[in-house]
């Protein structure tokens, strides 16, 4: 079913023909460029502390993190599990949290405690210290990425959220880039002090994001009706946009019916596991692309800096795919595509049967599985945000969805052992297997909404949009349309 534009009139650029009742002429595309500017520069550079300082524990493993901590590759694993356990358990409170106080305290908050956690682990002196520091990193690390998906939901109407998300998740991607030449140069630093390289990355990048977290105080702002770099004629056009979009302009309270009308939702469910098929590859690459490249040959300086290229080209795609996905109103087929795409990165690093003699060849696997992973997250974590109706509903099912996502993760954390160096069969294959399901479930899901959005229109002919309208009850209300 096509997505239909919405049913009230949208100004263009160059003319500023919406007009408030007070008469003040109001320039809609103007007015979302000033939005961006204003929000998403702060919470992408939340998001990209946030993945550099889980991910740079696979840059300062090839700096001789598990030897300095005498750990084994057994008990290593072990630890990046422990950070996703963390994650899992504490999403949903995290999310309420947030619902019941503001993100303008909450997201720095949560900065400021992964920040002095992560800079920790660069003190741990034995694995026990190792694990509790990956355990409490991924408790107070979990609420950002929910939490911001939420947020952006509560600013911007349906149509416009999925490239927002998506932009802000490209943080993850750059992070990868940035991080590897950021572990290149801190490096370096081997032996000042007395400490090791490994150690100065994560005490660097810790105090980094210590410093940013308490001053995102001053540039994280609330919701539109109270946010002071808007004038009173803006915040009144932006409630009158949403109003007629969806539930983000209603004073919604916290309830816990709403919380288990997500927990009962099926469709949140699809959701949940569209991330969780993805997430596995999303986080082995991340935690293992230094080492893999490593294990083809190159120096620990080298494969850092080769992580780059990769990575780079995954920040530019996921930009565009979002792009081009949301001016043409599709996400499953782009989902589908490059969920297939990471898939052929995958067989051509199993297909190598001495990635050692040929390593150019497994390297150009990681370009075609970063290519297709990071797009991919960055359409399905969307979801939730354009297709589910009311505010505690939908905040819950964007921390369900990152929850039982980064159940995959956990099990990514432990399928790629030293052992199975350099040609990684299990891991490789495990990721290719789970990029092969993500295709076909998004499939279904497409399939699924689809006859969703047929059964309401046979109940209520020609009442529904896909941008919705003004008093929905949520999406379940017959006049709801969800996003394909």
């Amino acid at each position: 079913m096509e997505e239909k534009p919405p049913d009230y009139p949208l100004s263009d650029s160059s003319e500023a023909d919406d007009t408030l009742e007070q008469g003040t002429p109001i320039n809609e595309k103007a007015l979302i460029r000033k939005l961006d500017l204003k929000l998403l520069p702060a919470v992408t550079v939340l998001y990209l502390l946030s993945f550099l300082d889980r991910s740079n524990v696979a840059n300062a493993r090839v700096e001789g993190l598990v030897e300095a901590v005498n750990m084994s590759d057994a008990e290593y694993l072990s630890g990046l599990t422990l950070f996703f356990l963390g994650y899992v358990l504490f999403e949903i409170p995290c999310n309420i949290i947030l619902k019941r106080t503001t993100p303008k305290f909450w997201l720095p908050t949560l900065t400021i405690a992964f920040g002095i956690v992560a800079t920790l682990l660069g003190v741990v002196q034995n694995k026990a210290g190792f694990f509790a520091a990956r355990f409490w990193l991924g408790s107070v690390e979990s609420g950002l990425f929910p939490g911001v998906v939420f947020y952006l939901s509560m600013w911007y109407q349906r149509k416009e959220r999925q490239f927002r998300v998506a932009l802000f998740f490209s943080a993850a991607a750059f992070a990868g880039a940035f991080g590897g030449i950021l572990a290149w140069g801190i490096a370096h630093m081997d032996g000042v002090a007395g400490q090791g390289g490994w150690r100065w990355i994560f005490i660097l990048e810790g105090i980094l994001t210590v410093v940013i977290g308490a001053l995102a105080y001053l540039f994280i702002t609330n919701y539109p009706a109270t946010a002071p770099f808007l004038k009173p004629a803006e915040r009144a056009f932006i409630q009158k946009r949403l109003a007629a979009d969806s539930d983000a302009s209603e004073d919604e309270g916290f309830s816990w019916a709403n919380v288990r009308a997500a927990i009962s939702d099926p469709k949140c469910y699809l959701y949940c596991f569209g991330f969780h098929f993805m997430s596995l590859p999303l986080y082995t690459l991340s935690l293992f692309l230094p080492t893999i490249i490593a294990d083809l040959g190159y120096s620990a300086s080298a494969a850092q800096l080769l992580t780059i290229p990769p990575y780079g080209l995954a920040t530019t795609l996921t930009v565009i795919v979002a792009y081009i996905s949301e001016r043409v109103g599709r996400r499953a087929p782009f989902l589908i595509a490059f969920a297939l795409t990471a898939s052929i990165g995958y067989c051509i690093l199993l297909s190598n049967t001495d990635p050692t003699a040929k390593p150019g060849v497994s390297y150009v696997g990681t370009f075609f599985a970063a290519a297709g992973i990071y797009p991919t997250v960055g359409l399905v974590l969307s979801w939730p945000a354009v297709n589910v109706g009311g505010q505690t509903k939908r905040a819950i099912a964007n921390a369900l969805q990152i929850s039982i996502g980064n159940c995959g993760a956990i099990i990514g954390t432990q399928i790629y052992r030293a052992g199975d160096s350099p040609r990684y069969i299990v891991g490789h294959s495990v990721a290719l297997a789970y990029t092969v399901v993500s295709a076909c479930l998004t499939l279904f899901t497409w399939w699924y909404l689809s006859r969703e959005n047929d059964r309401k229109e046979a109940a209520v002919p020609g009442s529904g949009v896909v941008g919705g309208a003004g008093g929905l009850k949520g999406d379940e209300d017959p006049r709801w349309r969800f996003m394909l």
